[in-house]
Protein backbone atom coordinates (compact mmCIF):
# COMPACT_ATOMS: atom_id res chain seq x y z
CA UNK A 1 0.00 0.00 0.00
CA UNK A 2 1.34 3.42 -1.01
CA UNK A 3 2.32 5.75 1.79
CA UNK A 4 0.60 9.13 2.20
CA UNK A 5 2.47 12.08 0.71
CA UNK A 6 3.40 15.46 2.13
CA UNK A 7 4.43 18.38 -0.12
CA UNK A 8 7.18 20.59 1.31
CA UNK A 9 9.20 23.60 0.17
CA UNK A 10 11.63 26.19 1.43
CA UNK A 11 10.30 29.63 2.34
CA UNK A 12 11.25 31.19 -1.01
CA UNK A 13 8.04 29.72 -2.49
CA UNK A 14 6.26 32.82 -1.11
CA UNK A 15 2.93 31.08 -0.54
CA UNK A 16 0.59 32.89 1.83
CA UNK A 17 -0.30 31.21 5.14
CA UNK A 18 -3.83 30.74 3.82
CA UNK A 19 -2.64 28.83 0.74
CA UNK A 20 -0.20 26.76 2.77
CA UNK A 21 -3.04 25.76 5.08
CA UNK A 22 -5.55 25.18 2.28
CA UNK A 23 -3.21 22.90 0.33
CA UNK A 24 -1.41 21.45 3.37
CA UNK A 25 2.07 22.46 2.24
CA UNK A 26 4.83 22.43 4.83
CA UNK A 27 7.61 25.03 4.82
CA UNK A 28 11.16 25.14 6.13
CA UNK A 29 12.51 28.71 6.36
CA UNK A 30 15.71 30.24 5.12
CA UNK A 31 17.68 32.34 7.58
CA UNK A 32 17.78 36.12 7.26
CA UNK A 33 21.05 37.68 8.43
CA UNK A 34 20.91 41.33 9.52
CA UNK A 35 24.38 42.25 10.71
CA UNK A 36 25.06 40.01 13.68
CA UNK A 37 21.39 39.11 14.10
CA UNK A 38 19.68 36.16 12.42
CA UNK A 39 15.98 35.47 11.91
CA UNK A 40 13.83 32.79 10.33
CA UNK A 41 12.37 34.03 7.04
CA UNK A 42 8.66 34.76 7.36
CA UNK A 43 8.60 33.49 10.95
CA UNK A 44 10.71 36.00 12.87
CA UNK A 45 11.31 38.60 10.15
CA UNK A 46 9.03 40.04 7.48
CA UNK A 47 9.34 42.14 4.35
CA UNK A 48 7.93 45.23 6.07
CA UNK A 49 10.57 44.89 8.81
CA UNK A 50 13.24 44.57 6.13
CA UNK A 51 12.22 47.90 4.55
CA UNK A 52 11.93 49.58 7.94
CA UNK A 53 15.48 48.54 8.80
CA UNK A 54 16.80 49.60 5.41
CA UNK A 55 15.23 53.07 5.62
CA UNK A 56 16.58 53.44 9.17
CA UNK A 57 20.24 52.55 8.66
CA UNK A 58 20.72 51.27 5.08
CA UNK A 59 21.17 47.66 6.17
CA UNK A 60 20.14 44.99 3.69
CA UNK A 61 19.99 41.36 4.78
CA UNK A 62 21.87 38.39 3.51
CA UNK A 63 20.14 35.03 3.29
CA UNK A 64 21.33 31.59 4.29
CA UNK A 65 19.89 28.34 2.95
CA UNK A 66 18.65 25.72 5.41
CA UNK A 67 21.56 23.51 6.44
CA UNK A 68 21.79 19.79 5.80
CA UNK A 69 20.86 18.93 9.39
CA UNK A 70 17.93 21.36 9.30
CA UNK A 71 16.63 19.58 6.22
CA UNK A 72 17.24 16.16 7.76
CA UNK A 73 15.28 17.08 10.89
CA UNK A 74 12.53 18.67 8.78
CA UNK A 75 12.10 15.59 6.57
CA UNK A 76 12.36 13.16 9.50
CA UNK A 77 9.26 14.50 11.21
CA UNK A 78 7.24 13.32 8.21
CA UNK A 79 9.02 10.08 7.30
CA UNK A 80 8.93 8.91 10.91
CA UNK A 81 5.18 9.53 10.89
CA UNK A 82 4.79 7.23 7.86
CA UNK A 83 4.77 9.81 5.04
CA UNK A 84 6.77 10.14 1.86
CA UNK A 85 7.97 13.63 1.00
CA UNK A 86 8.07 15.61 -2.25
CA UNK A 87 10.23 18.66 -1.60
CA UNK A 88 10.71 21.73 -3.80
CA UNK A 89 13.43 24.38 -3.59
CA UNK A 90 14.40 27.65 -5.21
CA UNK A 91 16.53 27.17 -8.34
CA UNK A 92 19.87 25.52 -7.59
CA UNK A 93 21.53 28.29 -9.64
CA UNK A 94 20.37 30.87 -7.09
CA UNK A 95 20.88 29.13 -3.75
CA UNK A 96 22.47 26.15 -2.06
CA UNK A 97 19.10 25.13 -0.63
CA UNK A 98 18.42 22.37 -3.17
CA UNK A 99 21.91 20.88 -2.83
CA UNK A 100 21.56 20.74 0.95
CA UNK A 101 18.14 19.13 0.64
CA UNK A 102 19.54 16.49 -1.72
CA UNK A 103 22.37 15.60 0.68
CA UNK A 104 19.90 15.23 3.55
CA UNK A 105 17.45 13.22 1.42
CA UNK A 106 20.18 10.82 0.25
CA UNK A 107 20.37 9.42 3.78
CA UNK A 108 16.62 8.83 3.99
CA UNK A 109 13.98 6.70 2.29
CA UNK A 110 10.93 8.21 0.71
CA UNK A 111 12.15 11.80 0.21
CA UNK A 112 12.03 13.10 -3.37
CA UNK A 113 13.69 16.45 -4.08
CA UNK A 114 12.74 18.68 -7.01
CA UNK A 115 14.85 21.56 -8.32
CA UNK A 116 12.12 24.02 -9.32
CA UNK A 117 14.50 26.10 -11.52
CA UNK A 118 12.31 28.98 -10.30
CA UNK A 119 11.95 31.37 -7.40
CA UNK A 120 9.09 32.93 -5.45
CA UNK A 121 5.62 31.78 -6.51
CA UNK A 122 7.12 30.08 -9.54
CA UNK A 123 8.04 27.51 -6.89
CA UNK A 124 4.64 28.04 -5.31
CA UNK A 125 2.85 27.07 -8.52
CA UNK A 126 4.66 23.74 -8.51
CA UNK A 127 3.77 23.28 -4.83
CA UNK A 128 0.06 23.70 -5.60
CA UNK A 129 0.35 21.33 -8.56
CA UNK A 130 2.05 18.78 -6.32
CA UNK A 131 -0.67 19.11 -3.68
CA UNK A 132 -3.39 18.56 -6.26
CA UNK A 133 -1.58 15.50 -7.59
CA UNK A 134 -1.30 14.20 -4.02
CA UNK A 135 -5.02 14.70 -3.49
CA UNK A 136 -5.71 12.69 -6.66
CA UNK A 137 -3.81 9.79 -5.13
CA UNK A 138 -0.54 9.95 -7.08
CA UNK A 139 2.55 8.44 -5.47
CA UNK A 140 5.43 10.60 -4.27
CA UNK A 141 7.75 9.30 -6.99
CA UNK A 142 5.21 10.05 -9.73
CA UNK A 143 4.48 13.52 -8.34
CA UNK A 144 8.19 14.39 -8.27
CA UNK A 145 8.64 13.17 -11.85
CA UNK A 146 5.59 15.15 -12.99
CA UNK A 147 6.80 18.35 -11.31
CA UNK A 148 10.24 18.03 -12.89
CA UNK A 149 8.54 17.80 -16.29
CA UNK A 150 6.76 21.11 -15.62
CA UNK A 151 9.71 23.26 -14.58
CA UNK A 152 10.29 24.58 -18.11
CA UNK A 153 6.60 25.46 -18.46
CA UNK A 154 6.45 27.76 -15.43
CA UNK A 155 6.50 31.41 -16.50
CA UNK A 156 8.19 33.48 -13.77
CA UNK A 157 8.89 37.17 -14.24
CA UNK A 158 8.83 40.49 -12.39
CA UNK A 159 9.04 44.18 -13.10
CA UNK A 160 11.07 46.39 -10.72
CA UNK A 161 10.41 49.96 -9.69
CA UNK A 162 14.07 50.57 -8.87
CA UNK A 163 17.50 48.97 -9.22
CA UNK A 164 18.64 50.43 -5.90
CA UNK A 165 18.31 47.17 -3.98
CA UNK A 166 19.98 45.09 -6.69
CA UNK A 167 22.87 47.56 -6.73
CA UNK A 168 23.21 47.56 -2.94
CA UNK A 169 23.07 43.76 -2.99
CA UNK A 170 25.85 43.53 -5.60
CA UNK A 171 23.57 42.26 -8.39
CA UNK A 172 24.20 45.18 -10.76
CA UNK A 173 26.64 48.07 -11.08
CA UNK A 174 26.10 51.50 -9.62
CA UNK A 175 26.33 52.95 -13.13
CA UNK A 176 23.50 50.71 -14.34
CA UNK A 177 21.36 51.61 -11.32
CA UNK A 178 22.00 55.33 -11.72
CA UNK A 179 21.30 55.21 -15.46
CA UNK A 180 18.04 53.34 -14.95
CA UNK A 181 16.91 55.83 -12.31
CA UNK A 182 17.85 58.87 -14.40
CA UNK A 183 16.05 57.49 -17.44
CA UNK A 184 13.13 56.28 -15.28
CA UNK A 185 13.52 52.74 -16.56
CA UNK A 186 11.69 49.85 -14.93
CA UNK A 187 13.61 46.60 -15.55
CA UNK A 188 11.67 43.46 -16.43
CA UNK A 189 13.27 40.25 -15.15
CA UNK A 190 12.46 36.65 -16.05
CA UNK A 191 13.64 33.24 -14.98
CA UNK A 192 15.43 31.45 -17.81
CA UNK A 193 17.45 28.25 -17.48
CA UNK A 194 17.32 28.56 -13.71
CA UNK A 195 18.67 32.13 -13.61
CA UNK A 196 17.08 35.57 -13.33
CA UNK A 197 17.91 37.86 -16.25
CA UNK A 198 16.78 41.26 -17.49
CA UNK A 199 14.71 40.80 -20.64
CA UNK A 200 13.31 44.32 -21.14
CA UNK A 201 13.36 47.85 -19.75
CA UNK A 202 10.02 49.62 -19.44
CA UNK A 203 9.43 53.38 -19.33
CA UNK A 204 6.79 55.37 -17.52
CA UNK A 205 5.11 55.40 -14.14
CA UNK A 206 5.18 52.10 -12.32
CA UNK A 207 1.37 52.00 -12.30
CA UNK A 208 1.20 52.09 -16.11
CA UNK A 209 4.17 49.76 -16.42
CA UNK A 210 2.39 47.09 -14.35
CA UNK A 211 -0.43 46.94 -16.91
CA UNK A 212 1.86 46.99 -19.95
CA UNK A 213 4.11 44.33 -18.43
CA UNK A 214 1.24 42.00 -17.53
CA UNK A 215 -0.42 42.30 -20.92
CA UNK A 216 2.86 41.51 -22.67
CA UNK A 217 3.55 38.50 -20.46
CA UNK A 218 0.06 37.06 -20.95
CA UNK A 219 -0.50 37.88 -24.63
CA UNK A 220 -0.27 35.06 -27.16
CA UNK A 221 0.55 32.31 -24.66
CA UNK A 222 -1.34 29.10 -24.09
CA UNK A 223 -1.86 29.38 -20.36
CA UNK A 224 -3.25 26.74 -18.08
CA UNK A 225 -6.51 28.13 -16.68
CA UNK A 226 -5.86 27.09 -13.09
CA UNK A 227 -3.68 29.05 -10.69
CA UNK A 228 -2.16 32.40 -11.64
CA UNK A 229 -0.23 34.48 -9.13
CA UNK A 230 0.09 38.22 -8.89
CA UNK A 231 2.99 38.50 -6.47
CA UNK A 232 4.36 41.79 -5.17
CA UNK A 233 7.14 42.77 -2.79
CA UNK A 234 5.12 45.25 -0.77
CA UNK A 235 4.03 48.90 -0.99
CA UNK A 236 1.77 48.27 -4.01
CA UNK A 237 -1.67 49.83 -3.32
CA UNK A 238 -4.50 47.35 -2.76
CA UNK A 239 -6.65 49.03 -5.40
CA UNK A 240 -3.85 48.58 -7.96
CA UNK A 241 -3.58 44.89 -7.18
CA UNK A 242 -7.34 44.44 -7.44
CA UNK A 243 -7.48 46.20 -10.82
CA UNK A 244 -4.77 43.91 -12.18
CA UNK A 245 -7.11 40.95 -11.72
CA UNK A 246 -9.06 42.32 -14.67
CA UNK A 247 -5.94 42.20 -16.83
CA UNK A 248 -5.48 38.51 -16.04
CA UNK A 249 -9.12 37.67 -16.73
CA UNK A 250 -8.93 39.52 -20.05
CA UNK A 251 -6.54 36.80 -21.23
CA UNK A 252 -7.53 33.85 -19.02
CA UNK A 253 -11.21 34.26 -18.08
CA UNK A 254 -11.35 31.13 -15.91
CA UNK A 255 -8.12 31.77 -14.01
CA UNK A 256 -8.00 31.51 -10.23
CA UNK A 257 -5.94 34.55 -9.29
CA UNK A 258 -3.95 34.45 -6.06
CA UNK A 259 -2.38 37.53 -4.49
CA UNK A 260 0.67 36.95 -2.33
CA UNK A 261 3.56 39.02 -1.06
CA UNK A 262 7.15 38.05 -1.67
CA UNK A 263 9.23 37.16 1.35
CA UNK A 264 12.52 38.63 2.49
CA UNK A 265 14.68 36.72 0.00
CA UNK A 266 13.08 38.26 -3.09
CA UNK A 267 12.40 41.63 -1.46
CA UNK A 268 16.00 42.09 -0.33
CA UNK A 269 17.17 41.97 -3.96
CA UNK A 270 14.26 43.63 -5.76
CA UNK A 271 13.00 46.24 -3.31
CA UNK A 272 9.46 47.57 -2.82
CA UNK A 273 6.86 47.84 -5.60
CA UNK A 274 8.26 44.89 -7.51
CA UNK A 275 5.42 42.90 -9.08
CA UNK A 276 5.11 39.72 -11.08
CA UNK A 277 2.46 37.68 -12.87
CA UNK A 278 3.32 33.97 -12.71
CA UNK A 279 1.60 31.03 -14.38
CA UNK A 280 2.09 27.65 -16.02
CA UNK A 281 1.94 27.34 -19.80
CA UNK A 282 0.16 24.43 -21.46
Amino acid sequence: MAKPVVITADSTCDLSPELRDQYDIKITPLTILMGEDSYLDGVEFTTSQLYERYHKDGTLPKTSAPGIQQFADFFAQFTEAGYEVVHLDISSDLSGSFNNACIAAAEMEGVYTVDSRMLSTGVGLLCLEGAECRDRGMSAADIAEHLRSLTDKVDTSFVLDTLEFMWKGGRCSGVAALGANLLKLKPGLEMKDGKLDVYKKYRGSIQSVYVQYMKERLFGKEIRPGHIFITDSGEVPAETLSALDDVVHEFVPDAVVHHTQAGCTVASHCGPKTLGVLFIRK
